[in-house]
């Protein structure tokens, strides 16, 4: 590689083939070279870009932001304790309230990392407040089907308004995408929080235990009620401020588990023919199917939004594959739905499940068709990224529609 780096120091684009093709013999090769000739601007150029060190972001760095959050994690967790403070039924306070404790303490921090205007965080707070109103004045009725599923939507509402904040508006396109890729590295980092909070859970107890103490009601009843909420917190606050942790992380996670999962989909698929098992009259089949649906349609949402920047066609193509894939399993679950609906009615479960499916189809069909075109007509990525940001305030609009509307048009059966 040394003779083909000499031979191209007038033609920076072939320099920078040249680096991405091998970037280590590239790195070691030049640097063979420049300690004999370093006169040359591009000989300087590509020696300062070689060998320039990122300074280290330090995770205090930001200290109000660090303040912040820990006030954060002392008020989400005093406000998982309702409960206990003021006596109210933990089964009625936690079904309807539990995107409360963490969601609105989120757009808090990304109002004020984002400086908003005084009228976005109105309408903000104006959302927010409305939302815990109402799921807190639906009737009690624990066999409420359209209680449950506005309690579960609740939840979607919430990470919405969240969004909001973190875009800073409903305009933001870029930030839309942003915002898809925030939710993949803080899935990640917050794995990686649990796992280590788990570990001290466990060497804590066992410890104390050794000394004849048992201080398990008092960890759980204290440090776990602030240490749950915590891990969110304390997770968006990483993905912010020390990028470096998960930048990296996200987007390799997902290049590896794409084309896993496009295999394991085709297994599953072949697998429900001879298994005997029928979507169409098993209820909790289909209810899984559905789960899986909506998983796998993460995985493809993340990846894309956590690879932007990547060129590569293999990464289009199994993607494509995987959303291809992905429709088909979509269509069986959604004739499965048609079917029971045909059969037994329209019912508040079968409605919402039926509309997700379909905004779901349409959107995995968009999808196909930009990957399409990326793949065999040389068409920008990016198009791909922008169908996407454009098609999520349609959940949005659905999410309001199944929260604050669904449950009257069922009389709250």
């Amino acid at each position: 590689m040394l003779s083909e780096i000499k031979s191209n120091l007038e033609a920076p684009h072939e320099l920078e083939k040249l680096y991405r093709s091998n970037k280590t013999q590239f790195t070691r090769e030049f640097s063979m070279l420049y300690a004999e000739s370093n006169s040359m601007p591009i000989m300087q150029f590509w020696h300062a870009r070689l060998n320039f060190e990122k300074p280290e972001e330090s995770l205090f760095a930001n200290k109000s932001e660090l303040y912040f959050i820990c006030g954060a994690i002392l008020l989400a967790g005093t406000i998982a304790k309702f409960p206990q403070i003021f006596s109210i039924d933990p089964e009625f306070f936690f079904s309807r309230n539990l995107s409360f404790i963490i969601f609105p303490i989120l757009a808090c921090y990304f109002a004020y990392r984002n400086s908003l205007s005084a009228t976005k965080i109105g309408v903000l707070a104006a959302l927010t407040f409305a939302a815990c109103l109402f799921i807190n004045l639906l009737p009690i009725n624990t066999k409420s089907d359209t209680l449950i599923l506005s309690c579960m939507h609740m939840m979607l509402f919430m990470w919405s308004v969240v969004g909001l904040a973190y875009v800073g508006g409903f305009k933001n396109i870029g930030g839309r995408l942003n915002y898809l890729k925030f939710n993949g590295d803080l899935v990640v980092i917050s794995a990686l929080l649990t796992i280590a909070g788990g570990i001290l859970t466990a060497i804590t107890l066992g410890l104390f235990s050794l000394i004849g103490a048992d201080i398990t009601r008092f960890y759980f009843n204290y440090v776990i009620y602030f240490g749950m909420p915590a891990i969110p917190l304390l997770g968006a606050y990483l993905t912010q401020t020390n990028t470096q942790l998960v930048d990296k992380v996200s987007p390799v996670i997902a290049k590896i588990f794409s084309p896993i999962v496009l295999v394991m989909l085709v297994c599953y698929l072949i697998a429900i023919v001879y298994s005997g098992k029928d979507p169409y009259t098993d209820r909790e089949f289909l209810m899984m199917f559905n789960i899986l649906l909506i998983g796998v349609m993460a995985l493809i949402f993340f990846a894309i939004a956590g690879n932007q920047g990547d060129r590569s066609k293999s990464s289009a193509l199994v993607l494509l594959c995987l959303s291809v894939v992905t429709v088909l399993v979509n269509c069986v679950a959604l004739s499965a739905i048609v079917f029971r609906i045909s059969e037994w009615g329209f019912t508040p479960n079968r409605t919402a499940i039926l509309g997700a499916n379909l905004l779901m189809l349409v959107n995995l069909i968009l999808v196909c068709i930009q990957l399409i075109k990326v793949n065999f007509n040389d068409a920008d990525e990016a198009s791909v990224s922008t169908t996407i940001a454009h098609y999520l305030p349609v959940y949005f609009i659905w999410t309001i529609f199944i929260t604050f509307v669904l449950p009257f048009l069922f009389g709250f059966k």
